[in-house]
């Protein structure tokens, strides 16, 4: 039988579980202990939370390019905002300052995602404009060797992701490269 509210679903529009996966993914290559043993990243609440937006925004990044994708991004999007919300509350955060909180957060990833763009889009030395972008935010502006090394494994996971299709990318089937390969 087909339901009546099904014409208004958008078949390409991944279901809940499956943004919850693919952020799981995201979660879990950002906590990868090489990026903090290896990489320079510092290991705290913040450096995980640019670890997290910096891998979130290579696969929204590639979701853009995918015309097919942009229900896939948004959903990803909001699920890292229901994330992030939920976080805050678990680590007693009240009520009124969480929508304070959820609002630096915001500008936070809207301004990283505009600069690891800019960088990636700069005609001279997009790699070396990267590692200064990363430098800056994820290695609070210390060691841009470490910087460096951190800018090979980004352009080798978007080139990863670059190879994924706009099918496989929201259902989840694929995966980002070792983070110890840049090291």
């Amino acid at each position: 039988m087909m339901w009546p509210f099904d014409q208004f679903t958008n078949p390409k529009s991944p279901s809940r579980g499956t943004i919850e996966a693919i952020y799981g993914m995201i979660v879990a290559q950002a906590r990868e202990p090489a990026f903090y043993k290896t990489l320079g990243v510092q290991d705290s609440v913040n450096g995980r939370f640019e670890m997290i937006v910096l891998h979130l925004w290579l696969v929204l990044r590639q979701a853009r390019l995918q015309s097919d994708n942009t229900a896939f991004g948004q959903a990803l999007f909001d699920y890292f905002c229901s994330d992030m919300d939920a976080n805050l509350r678990e680590m007693g955060v009240g009520d009124l300052i969480v929508p304070k909180r959820m609002q630096k957060f915001g500008e936070a990833f809207y301004g990283r995602a505009a600069a690891y763009d800019r960088a990636m889009a700069d005609e001279t030395n997009p790699h070396e404009a990267m590692a200064k972008a990363l430098c800056r935010n994820v290695l609070n502006g210390f060691g841009l060797d470490k910087a460096r090394q951190l800018e090979a494994y980004v352009g080798n996971a978007a080139a990863t992701l670059a190879r994924v299709d706009a099918s496989a990318l929201r259902s989840g089937h694929w995966r980002f490269p070792p983070a110890i390969a840049a090291a």
